[in-house]
């Protein structure tokens, strides 16, 4: 299957070459596991061979000085990559639901990716509103709906973050926000977790060619990140 590079050697080898084009990945772990940093390092490597990235960035985590830093490290420009890139910032889950019916309208072939950068959060605080809780999952999946028709028809890229929470009854176990629908809807779930030492561990949960469980350890630096080593049998948290 085609792939476009992630941005790190160490994650290419993870995914057999990179992102697939025609299906959503879908990237979930705690705050502070670096997933809006892959979004970015994937954002650099497709904006700097001209193409259009677009971002939207639901959770306001995108960095300009995190993005500067990565590509002075690599010694790309760093104003002419982001100019390949459109940002939307949806404030509620309804702005949300229109920046998503807005990106079939202004998706062409001069886009070769899409990041969705925190799918969950605006529909987190849509179910606290003690709204019709049926209403806001289909809501969800009419939202997924778009993007899985983008990705299919366009031979598009898309690059999704989400959160997790514990889960009540085994408290080793998390679970991402949102459930059956985003899980589902992408055909690609990799898990990123920290370890004790502080390094990443990004570990395969889907795929539809690569075993499940595959893994890598990484750290995060100043140019991206870099494959790292960690002991055997330490607990993830």
């Amino acid at each position: 299957m085609p792939r476009i590079p992630t941005g790190s050697k160490i994650l290419d080898k993870l995914l057999n070459g990179g992102y697939e084009l025609d299906v959503i990945t879908t990237l979930y772990g705690p705050a502070g596991a670096g997933k809006t940093g892959l979004c970015i390092l994937g954002s650099i490597n497709t904006a700097r061979l001209g193409k259009k990235v677009i971002y939207v960035d639901t959770e306001n985590n995108f960095s300009v000085e995190r993005f500067k830093q990565i590509c002075d490290a690599i010694s790309i420009n760093h104003l002419k990559t982001i100019n390949n890139m459109i940002f939307f910032k949806p404030a509620s889950f309804e702005e949300q639901k229109k920046t998503f019916e807005k990106l079939k309208d202004i998706v062409n072939n001069k886009v070769g990716l899409i990041v969705i950068d925190g799918i969950a959060m605006l529909y987190r605080l849509e179910m606290g509103k003690e709204n019709d809780i049926y209403e806001t999952n289909r809501a969800l999946g009419r939202q997924l709906g778009y993007l899985t028709e983008i990705s299919r028809k366009k031979k598009i890229p898309i690059l999704i973050t989400n959160q997790v929470y514990a889960d009540f009854e085994d408290k080793d176990k998390i679970n991402m926000v949102g459930g059956d629908l985003l899980k589902y809807g992408s055909k690609c779930l990799i898990e990123i977790q920290i370890t004790p030492s502080g390094n990443r561990l990004a570990i395969i949960k889907k795929h539809r060619s690569i075993k499940e469980e595959k893994s890598i350890t990484f750290k995060i630096v100043e140019g991206g990140i870099i494959g790292t080593k960690e002991g055997k049998g330490f607990k993830l948290f």
